[in-house]
Order: C-alpha cells, then structure tokens, then sequence
C-alpha cells in the first residue's frame, strides 16, 4: 500500500486518506501503516492551495482587565462564517461552557470590549485571514490564559463543533503524556482541536498524523516567506525537536461515546519563547534571518 501525500492535502483531507486506507486492510492495518508512514521522511502533510481567502477585516478589542485576574478567566469566540458566528452567540448565551476546575469563565464574542487587545496576544484577524480550510479551525476559541486548552476542548467536546480550535497565550496547567507537566509561557503555540470518527484503528495513528503536520506547517512558513530550512525533527510517536532541544509536544486523547471516537489533539510549540529550551525564532536569528520572525497565527493557519 502507499501512503504518499500530497502539497494539496489539509489535516481533514491527509486524515480521511488514513481512514479509507484503514477500512481496505485487515486488522494490522495500524502496526503496518505507522511503520509505513514513519519510512516516508519526505512526507508531505498539511499543505493548502496558495490561494487565502479574505475574511473578517475586524478591529479587535477585548475587555483584557477581566481576563488578567488569577481567579477567573475569559474565552473569546470567533468563527469565519455567519454560521459559525450563530453557534458563538448560542454558547454565550447559554452558559454551556466550562472549565475543570470549576475557574469562573466569561464568554465574549469577537469583537467585544472596550480596551484595545495587547500586542503580543494571539492575532484571530491575522489567523481567520490566513485560514484556507472548510472544517477545521473556522471555530475558534481564544484566551490569554486558560489552565489547559486541551481540558477545555475535552470537557467541552459536546458542545462544540467538529474541528474547532481553542488556543491559549498561557498555560498554568499545561500537560504531556503521562500527566508530566508542560511549560507553557508567552510566545508559545498553544492550541487543542477537536475531531471525530467511527474506526478505532484510526485513533491511535492520529498522534502520528498531527506530528508531521505541525513539522509540514513550520517548512510551509518557510516556503511562503523566503526562509532557510528549519528541520524540526520528530522524536515517536510525539515529540519535536530542533538542533537536538525539544521545542514541541502532542497529546492526543479520546472517549468513545454514542459509536463514536471523540478525539482531542492538544499541540505545544516553542514559536518565540528563548526558554526553557529553545524556540524556533531563536533558530532563525542565530542564522541572522532579520526579514521575518515565525508568528503563532501563521503556523496555525498552515496547519490546517
């Protein structure tokens, strides 16, 4: 069997390819496609069509003094169609959102407030701008600081759509496989997504599968903006490391509910954060590249 992808594939389209490989094989079909998949180093994952649509010319302004106390915080709600925006607006209006550790929460819609947002904050124009997807990433749930973006899309899983993304400016309670600890400061890619399938045999591949689309995501920045080569390398099934420093992390988990597999993909990324290893602009300024530094919202957008 091939596995090749190809530049035109999405996370969706590179993750449906997997699935209808799996229901032509018998049940070795996981043992037999990782080895695959994990032979194949030029593998190409992740990669959109050039053409980026338009979307949400909006000046973003948020109420940052509720989102800046220890004691609650905020979640912003964007989506890139009316639809997606109507599904906002229920959940605000609802209350059907929470955190685990019962931390008071505020839902805004994007844009809602009075003070303008802080300049280092995750850019959803810039990203909504740059998303070329028809599923994934076009909800969006954004906040300077959540314990877990990964508990908020688990423990949310049913109340939001298929494909949505939460991202975070800050981690106080970020996670790795095995319960360890994730460093999770400012200038870290911070974002947790959800998706959904019937076949068991898929779900162990997907760790595999976002792995190498966030190493796709990184060489598709650099492609775009006249980069050097960042090699950011893959440790299996999850880890990623550049120059022999880990910079990045994957933690997949799911429950199975009503026949289905309700998969949350968390993803952590060293993007402009120095410490504590190294980052991936880091890399670019010891090569003395001064036209560009790597942001957030670029390698999201790449990524789906």
């Amino acid at each position: 069997m091939s596995y090749a992808f190809t530049r035109s594939l999405g996370f969706f389209s590179a993750l449906k390819k997997v699935i209808l490989s799996t229901k032509k094989t018998n049940s070795s079909l996981s043992y037999r496609l990782l080895l695959q998949v994990s032979l194949v180093p030029t593998v190409w994952l992740l990669r959109k069509s050039s053409k980026i649509s338009s979307f949400l010319n909006l000046s973003i302004c948020l109420r940052i003094s509720a989102m800046d106390g220890n004691s609650s915080c905020a979640l912003v709600l964007c989506g890139k169609s009316s639809a997606e925006n109507e599904t906002a607006k229920t959940l605000k209006n609802t209350g059907a959102l929470k955190l685990t550790d019962n931390t008071e929460l505020s839902i805004l819609l994007h844009p809602e407030s009075e003070k303008p947002i802080k300049e280092d904050a995750f850019g959803v124009d810039s990203f909504m701008n740059s998303l070329s997807t028809n599923r994934f990433g076009r909800f969006l749930l954004w906040s300077p600081r959540l314990p877990s973006t990964h508990d908020v899309v688990s423990q949310n899983f049913c109340e939001l759509p298929i494909g949505a993304v939460c991202v975070a400016d800050v981690q106080y309670k970020g996670r790795g496989r095995s319960k360890n600890a994730w460093e999770s400061p400012k200038g870290c890619l911070l974002f947790s997504f959800t998706l959904q399938m019937e076949d068991g045999r898929v779900v162990p591949l997907i760790q595999y599968v976002v792995s190498l689309a966030v190493t796709e995501a990184i060489k598709d920045v650099c492609d775009k903006n006249g980069l050097p080569y960042v090699d950011v390398k893959i440790k299996w099934p999850n880890d990623l490391y550049l120059n022999g420093l880990k910079v990045g992390g994957i933690l997949c988990t799911s429950t199975f509910k009503s026949k289905q597999f309700n998969v949350s993909a968390g993803i952590g990324l060293n993007v402009d954060n120095e410490k504590p290893t190294t980052c991936l602009n880091t890399f670019l300024r010891e090569l003395s590249v001064t036209t560009y530094q790597f942001r957030r919202e670029d390698i999201l957008a790449s990524f789906f």
